[in-house]
């Protein structure tokens, strides 16, 4: 089974493994997948992909995570151990209904969110619509502005890896910065070139996909159809002045899925930043210095 998901290329393989956790049925009717483990302050994972899931944070990152939070583990609508929504609705109010949901569900009366990579604009999404559930939010290697993370970063990476081979629409400023990425995703697969926009090296990011090992199946609905969605391609940098609660925001000084520079768009009132030396991956690549910033960021406040 094959899916892409933009901000973090995965090929997926399936077999067998034992799933923990349990299933929470939306008012929609779809069926979450949601796993949580830990003590300590609630805090909402939001994995990015789109499509990416959650069970690699907590095998990489859950023994950490769970010493200081009690981490819920979430696989999106259409993503993962996830079911699908009959009529396709990844519509924004639909996701952040999702969270809502699992929130009432599990009698959580405000906790923290943790987002990755895409997980950025969704966490957004959820703080403007309900600011008083989140406690706090904490962002790694996150864009707010997918036009922007593509067209300075990605994309620009992406042409530098082909080489030769770049297709003539991927310069074709006319077209769609998201259709001019899909059209040279072949060319980097076929090279074997995709890994160098995401990880420091090829083992990690074999490591990374390796975590997809062992599933009976794996439902990619979600990243076949959020991007199609015009409001996820919005600017939600523009909104990170209203949030006034406490935002770490890490990102990686080499990580060209979400362009080194992106940070400097971000005007929470209550932000820590923090640079690493680390591409889209901290998780895998610099563990020991995001858990410090983590640390840090909690010690610093008190949830």
């Amino acid at each position: 089974m094959r899916f892409i998901c933009v901000l973090l290329f995965l090929i997926v393989s399936v077999s067998s493994v034992q799933a923990n956790g349990k299933y929470i049925v939306t008012s929609d009717s779809v069926r979450l997948f949601v796993n949580v483990k830990g003590t300590g302050p609630a805090c909402l994972y939001i994995h990015g992909g789109p499509g990416s899931g959650s069970y690699w944070l907590e095998e990489f990152s859950g023994d950490f995570l769970e010493q200081n939070f009690r981490m819920i583990y979430l696989d999106q609508r259409g993503v993962g151990r996830s079911s699908s929504p009959v009529n396709k609705d990844y519509s924004m109010e639909r996701m952040i209904k999702d969270f809502e949901e699992i929130r009432v569900s599990l009698g959580i009366n405000q906790w923290l969110t943790l987002g990755h990579s895409f997980g950025g604009i969704l966490q957004m999404g959820y703080a403007n619509r309900f600011p008083n559930a989140i406690s706090g939010m904490i962002f790694i290697n996150c864009t707010l502005d997918m036009n922007d993370s593509f067209s300075t970063s990605w994309l620009p990476k992406a042409i530098e890896l082909a080489g030769n081979e770049v297709p003539s629409v991927c310069l074709d400023t006319a077209v769609s910065v998201y259709h001019r990425m899909l059209a040279i995703m072949p060319v980097l697969n076929k090279k074997g070139e995709m890994w160098k926009i995401f990880f420091d090296n090829q083992e990690n990011s074999i490591r990374m996909n390796e975590t997809y090992h062992g599933f009976e199946t794996w439902n990619s609905d979600q990243s076949e159809n959020i991007l199609e969605i015009p409001e996820y391609w919005e600017d939600y940098r523009k909104h990170t002045r209203e949030f006034n609660r406490p935002v770490l925001f890490y990102y990686g000084k080499t990580d060209w899925a979400i362009g080194p520079d992106h940070y400097t768009g971000m005007v929470f009132p209550e932000m820590k930043l923090w640079g690493a030396e680390t591409g889209h991956m901290p998780f895998l690549e610099n563990k020991t210095d995001l858990m410090n910033a983590i640390s840090n960021f909690m010690n610093s406040n008190h949830f």
